[in-house]
């Protein structure tokens, strides 16, 4: 199944965001066996309040071949603080990194936008990196320090704060090349089989990436002030950073 038009989140976001969102549905409609996932309602259109002001969140689930889910969330808190999370699982049988990008943007501008494709064996495939490679890379005036957790980043990773229109378009521009790329791989790529060592090492190394994602404290203080404790749990154990299905 692939839906010629997936439906927006929120609306009047940031412009890179609503951009970036507006790419990131793109490249989804060109994945080969692009299906949508099942959602529990709670998660998919999600209000509560923060500090007294409204917070608004959307989900986007799905999946493709080579990927177990995509994943686009979009948030606003109160009338100034939009956000944007996304991450790409691929299936352990498929050697494919895991892509991820955020973005928090204010009214002042954004304070913070990061993207990265994490390879989920020893390196990134060479077609990825034979491919990256050909594109000039784009030095920001602002990078900022990835957190004491994101060693399951890769060489790729740009953290940055973007000081003017031209690094976010720079930043969109070099997104797009990721997703290209993507797609590029996903079709050519085989699928191994459940009990290749490369599969399972391909596992352990998501299960890994999924368990430093959730010691994202800042995420979990902040749904957990805006829900509470075991709402914040669900929402990060099976929504945002669920582990990969055991291998049969």
């Amino acid at each position: 199944m692939k839906p010629s038009k997936i439906p927006h989140g929120i609306s009047g976001l940031h412009p890179l965001i609503d951009d970036l969102a507006t790419s990131i549905r793109y490249h989804w409609t060109l994945f080969p066996e692009l299906c949508p996932l099942k959602i529990d309602p709670q998660l998919e259109s999600i209000s509560g309040t923060l500090d007294g002001e409204a917070l608004f969140i959307r989900n986007e689930l799905y999946s493709c071949r080579g990927f177990r889910k995509l994943h686009l969330e979009t948030a606003r808190l109160g009338i100034g603080l939009d956000i944007l999370h996304c991450v790409f699982f691929p299936e352990p049988c498929f050697n494919l990194p895991i892509f991820g990008t955020d973005i928090v943007a204010s009214p002042a501008g954004i304070s913070a936008a990061i993207f990265d494709l994490s390879p989920t064996d020893t390196q990134l495939p060479n077609s990825f990196t034979q491919y990256l490679n050909a594109f000039p890379t784009f030095e920001y005036q602002h990078p900022r320090a990835l957190p004491a957790w994101g060693t399951i980043f890769s060489p790729l990773a740009r953290f940055i704060r973007p000081s003017n229109s031209i690094e976010e378009s720079k930043f969109l521009d070099e997104i797009n090349q990721f997703l290209i790329t993507i797609n590029k791989n996903i079709r050519e790529l085989s699928e191994q089989s459940t009990s290749n060592i490369k599969t399972i090492n391909r596992h352990q190394i998501q299960l890994f990436y999924c368990m430093q994602q959730k010691r994202n404290d800042k995420t979990r203080r902040v749904l957990e002030k805006a829900f509470n404790p075991t709402w914040a749990d669900l929402y990060i154990n099976e929504l945002l950073f669920d582990n990969p299905q055991p291998l049969i």
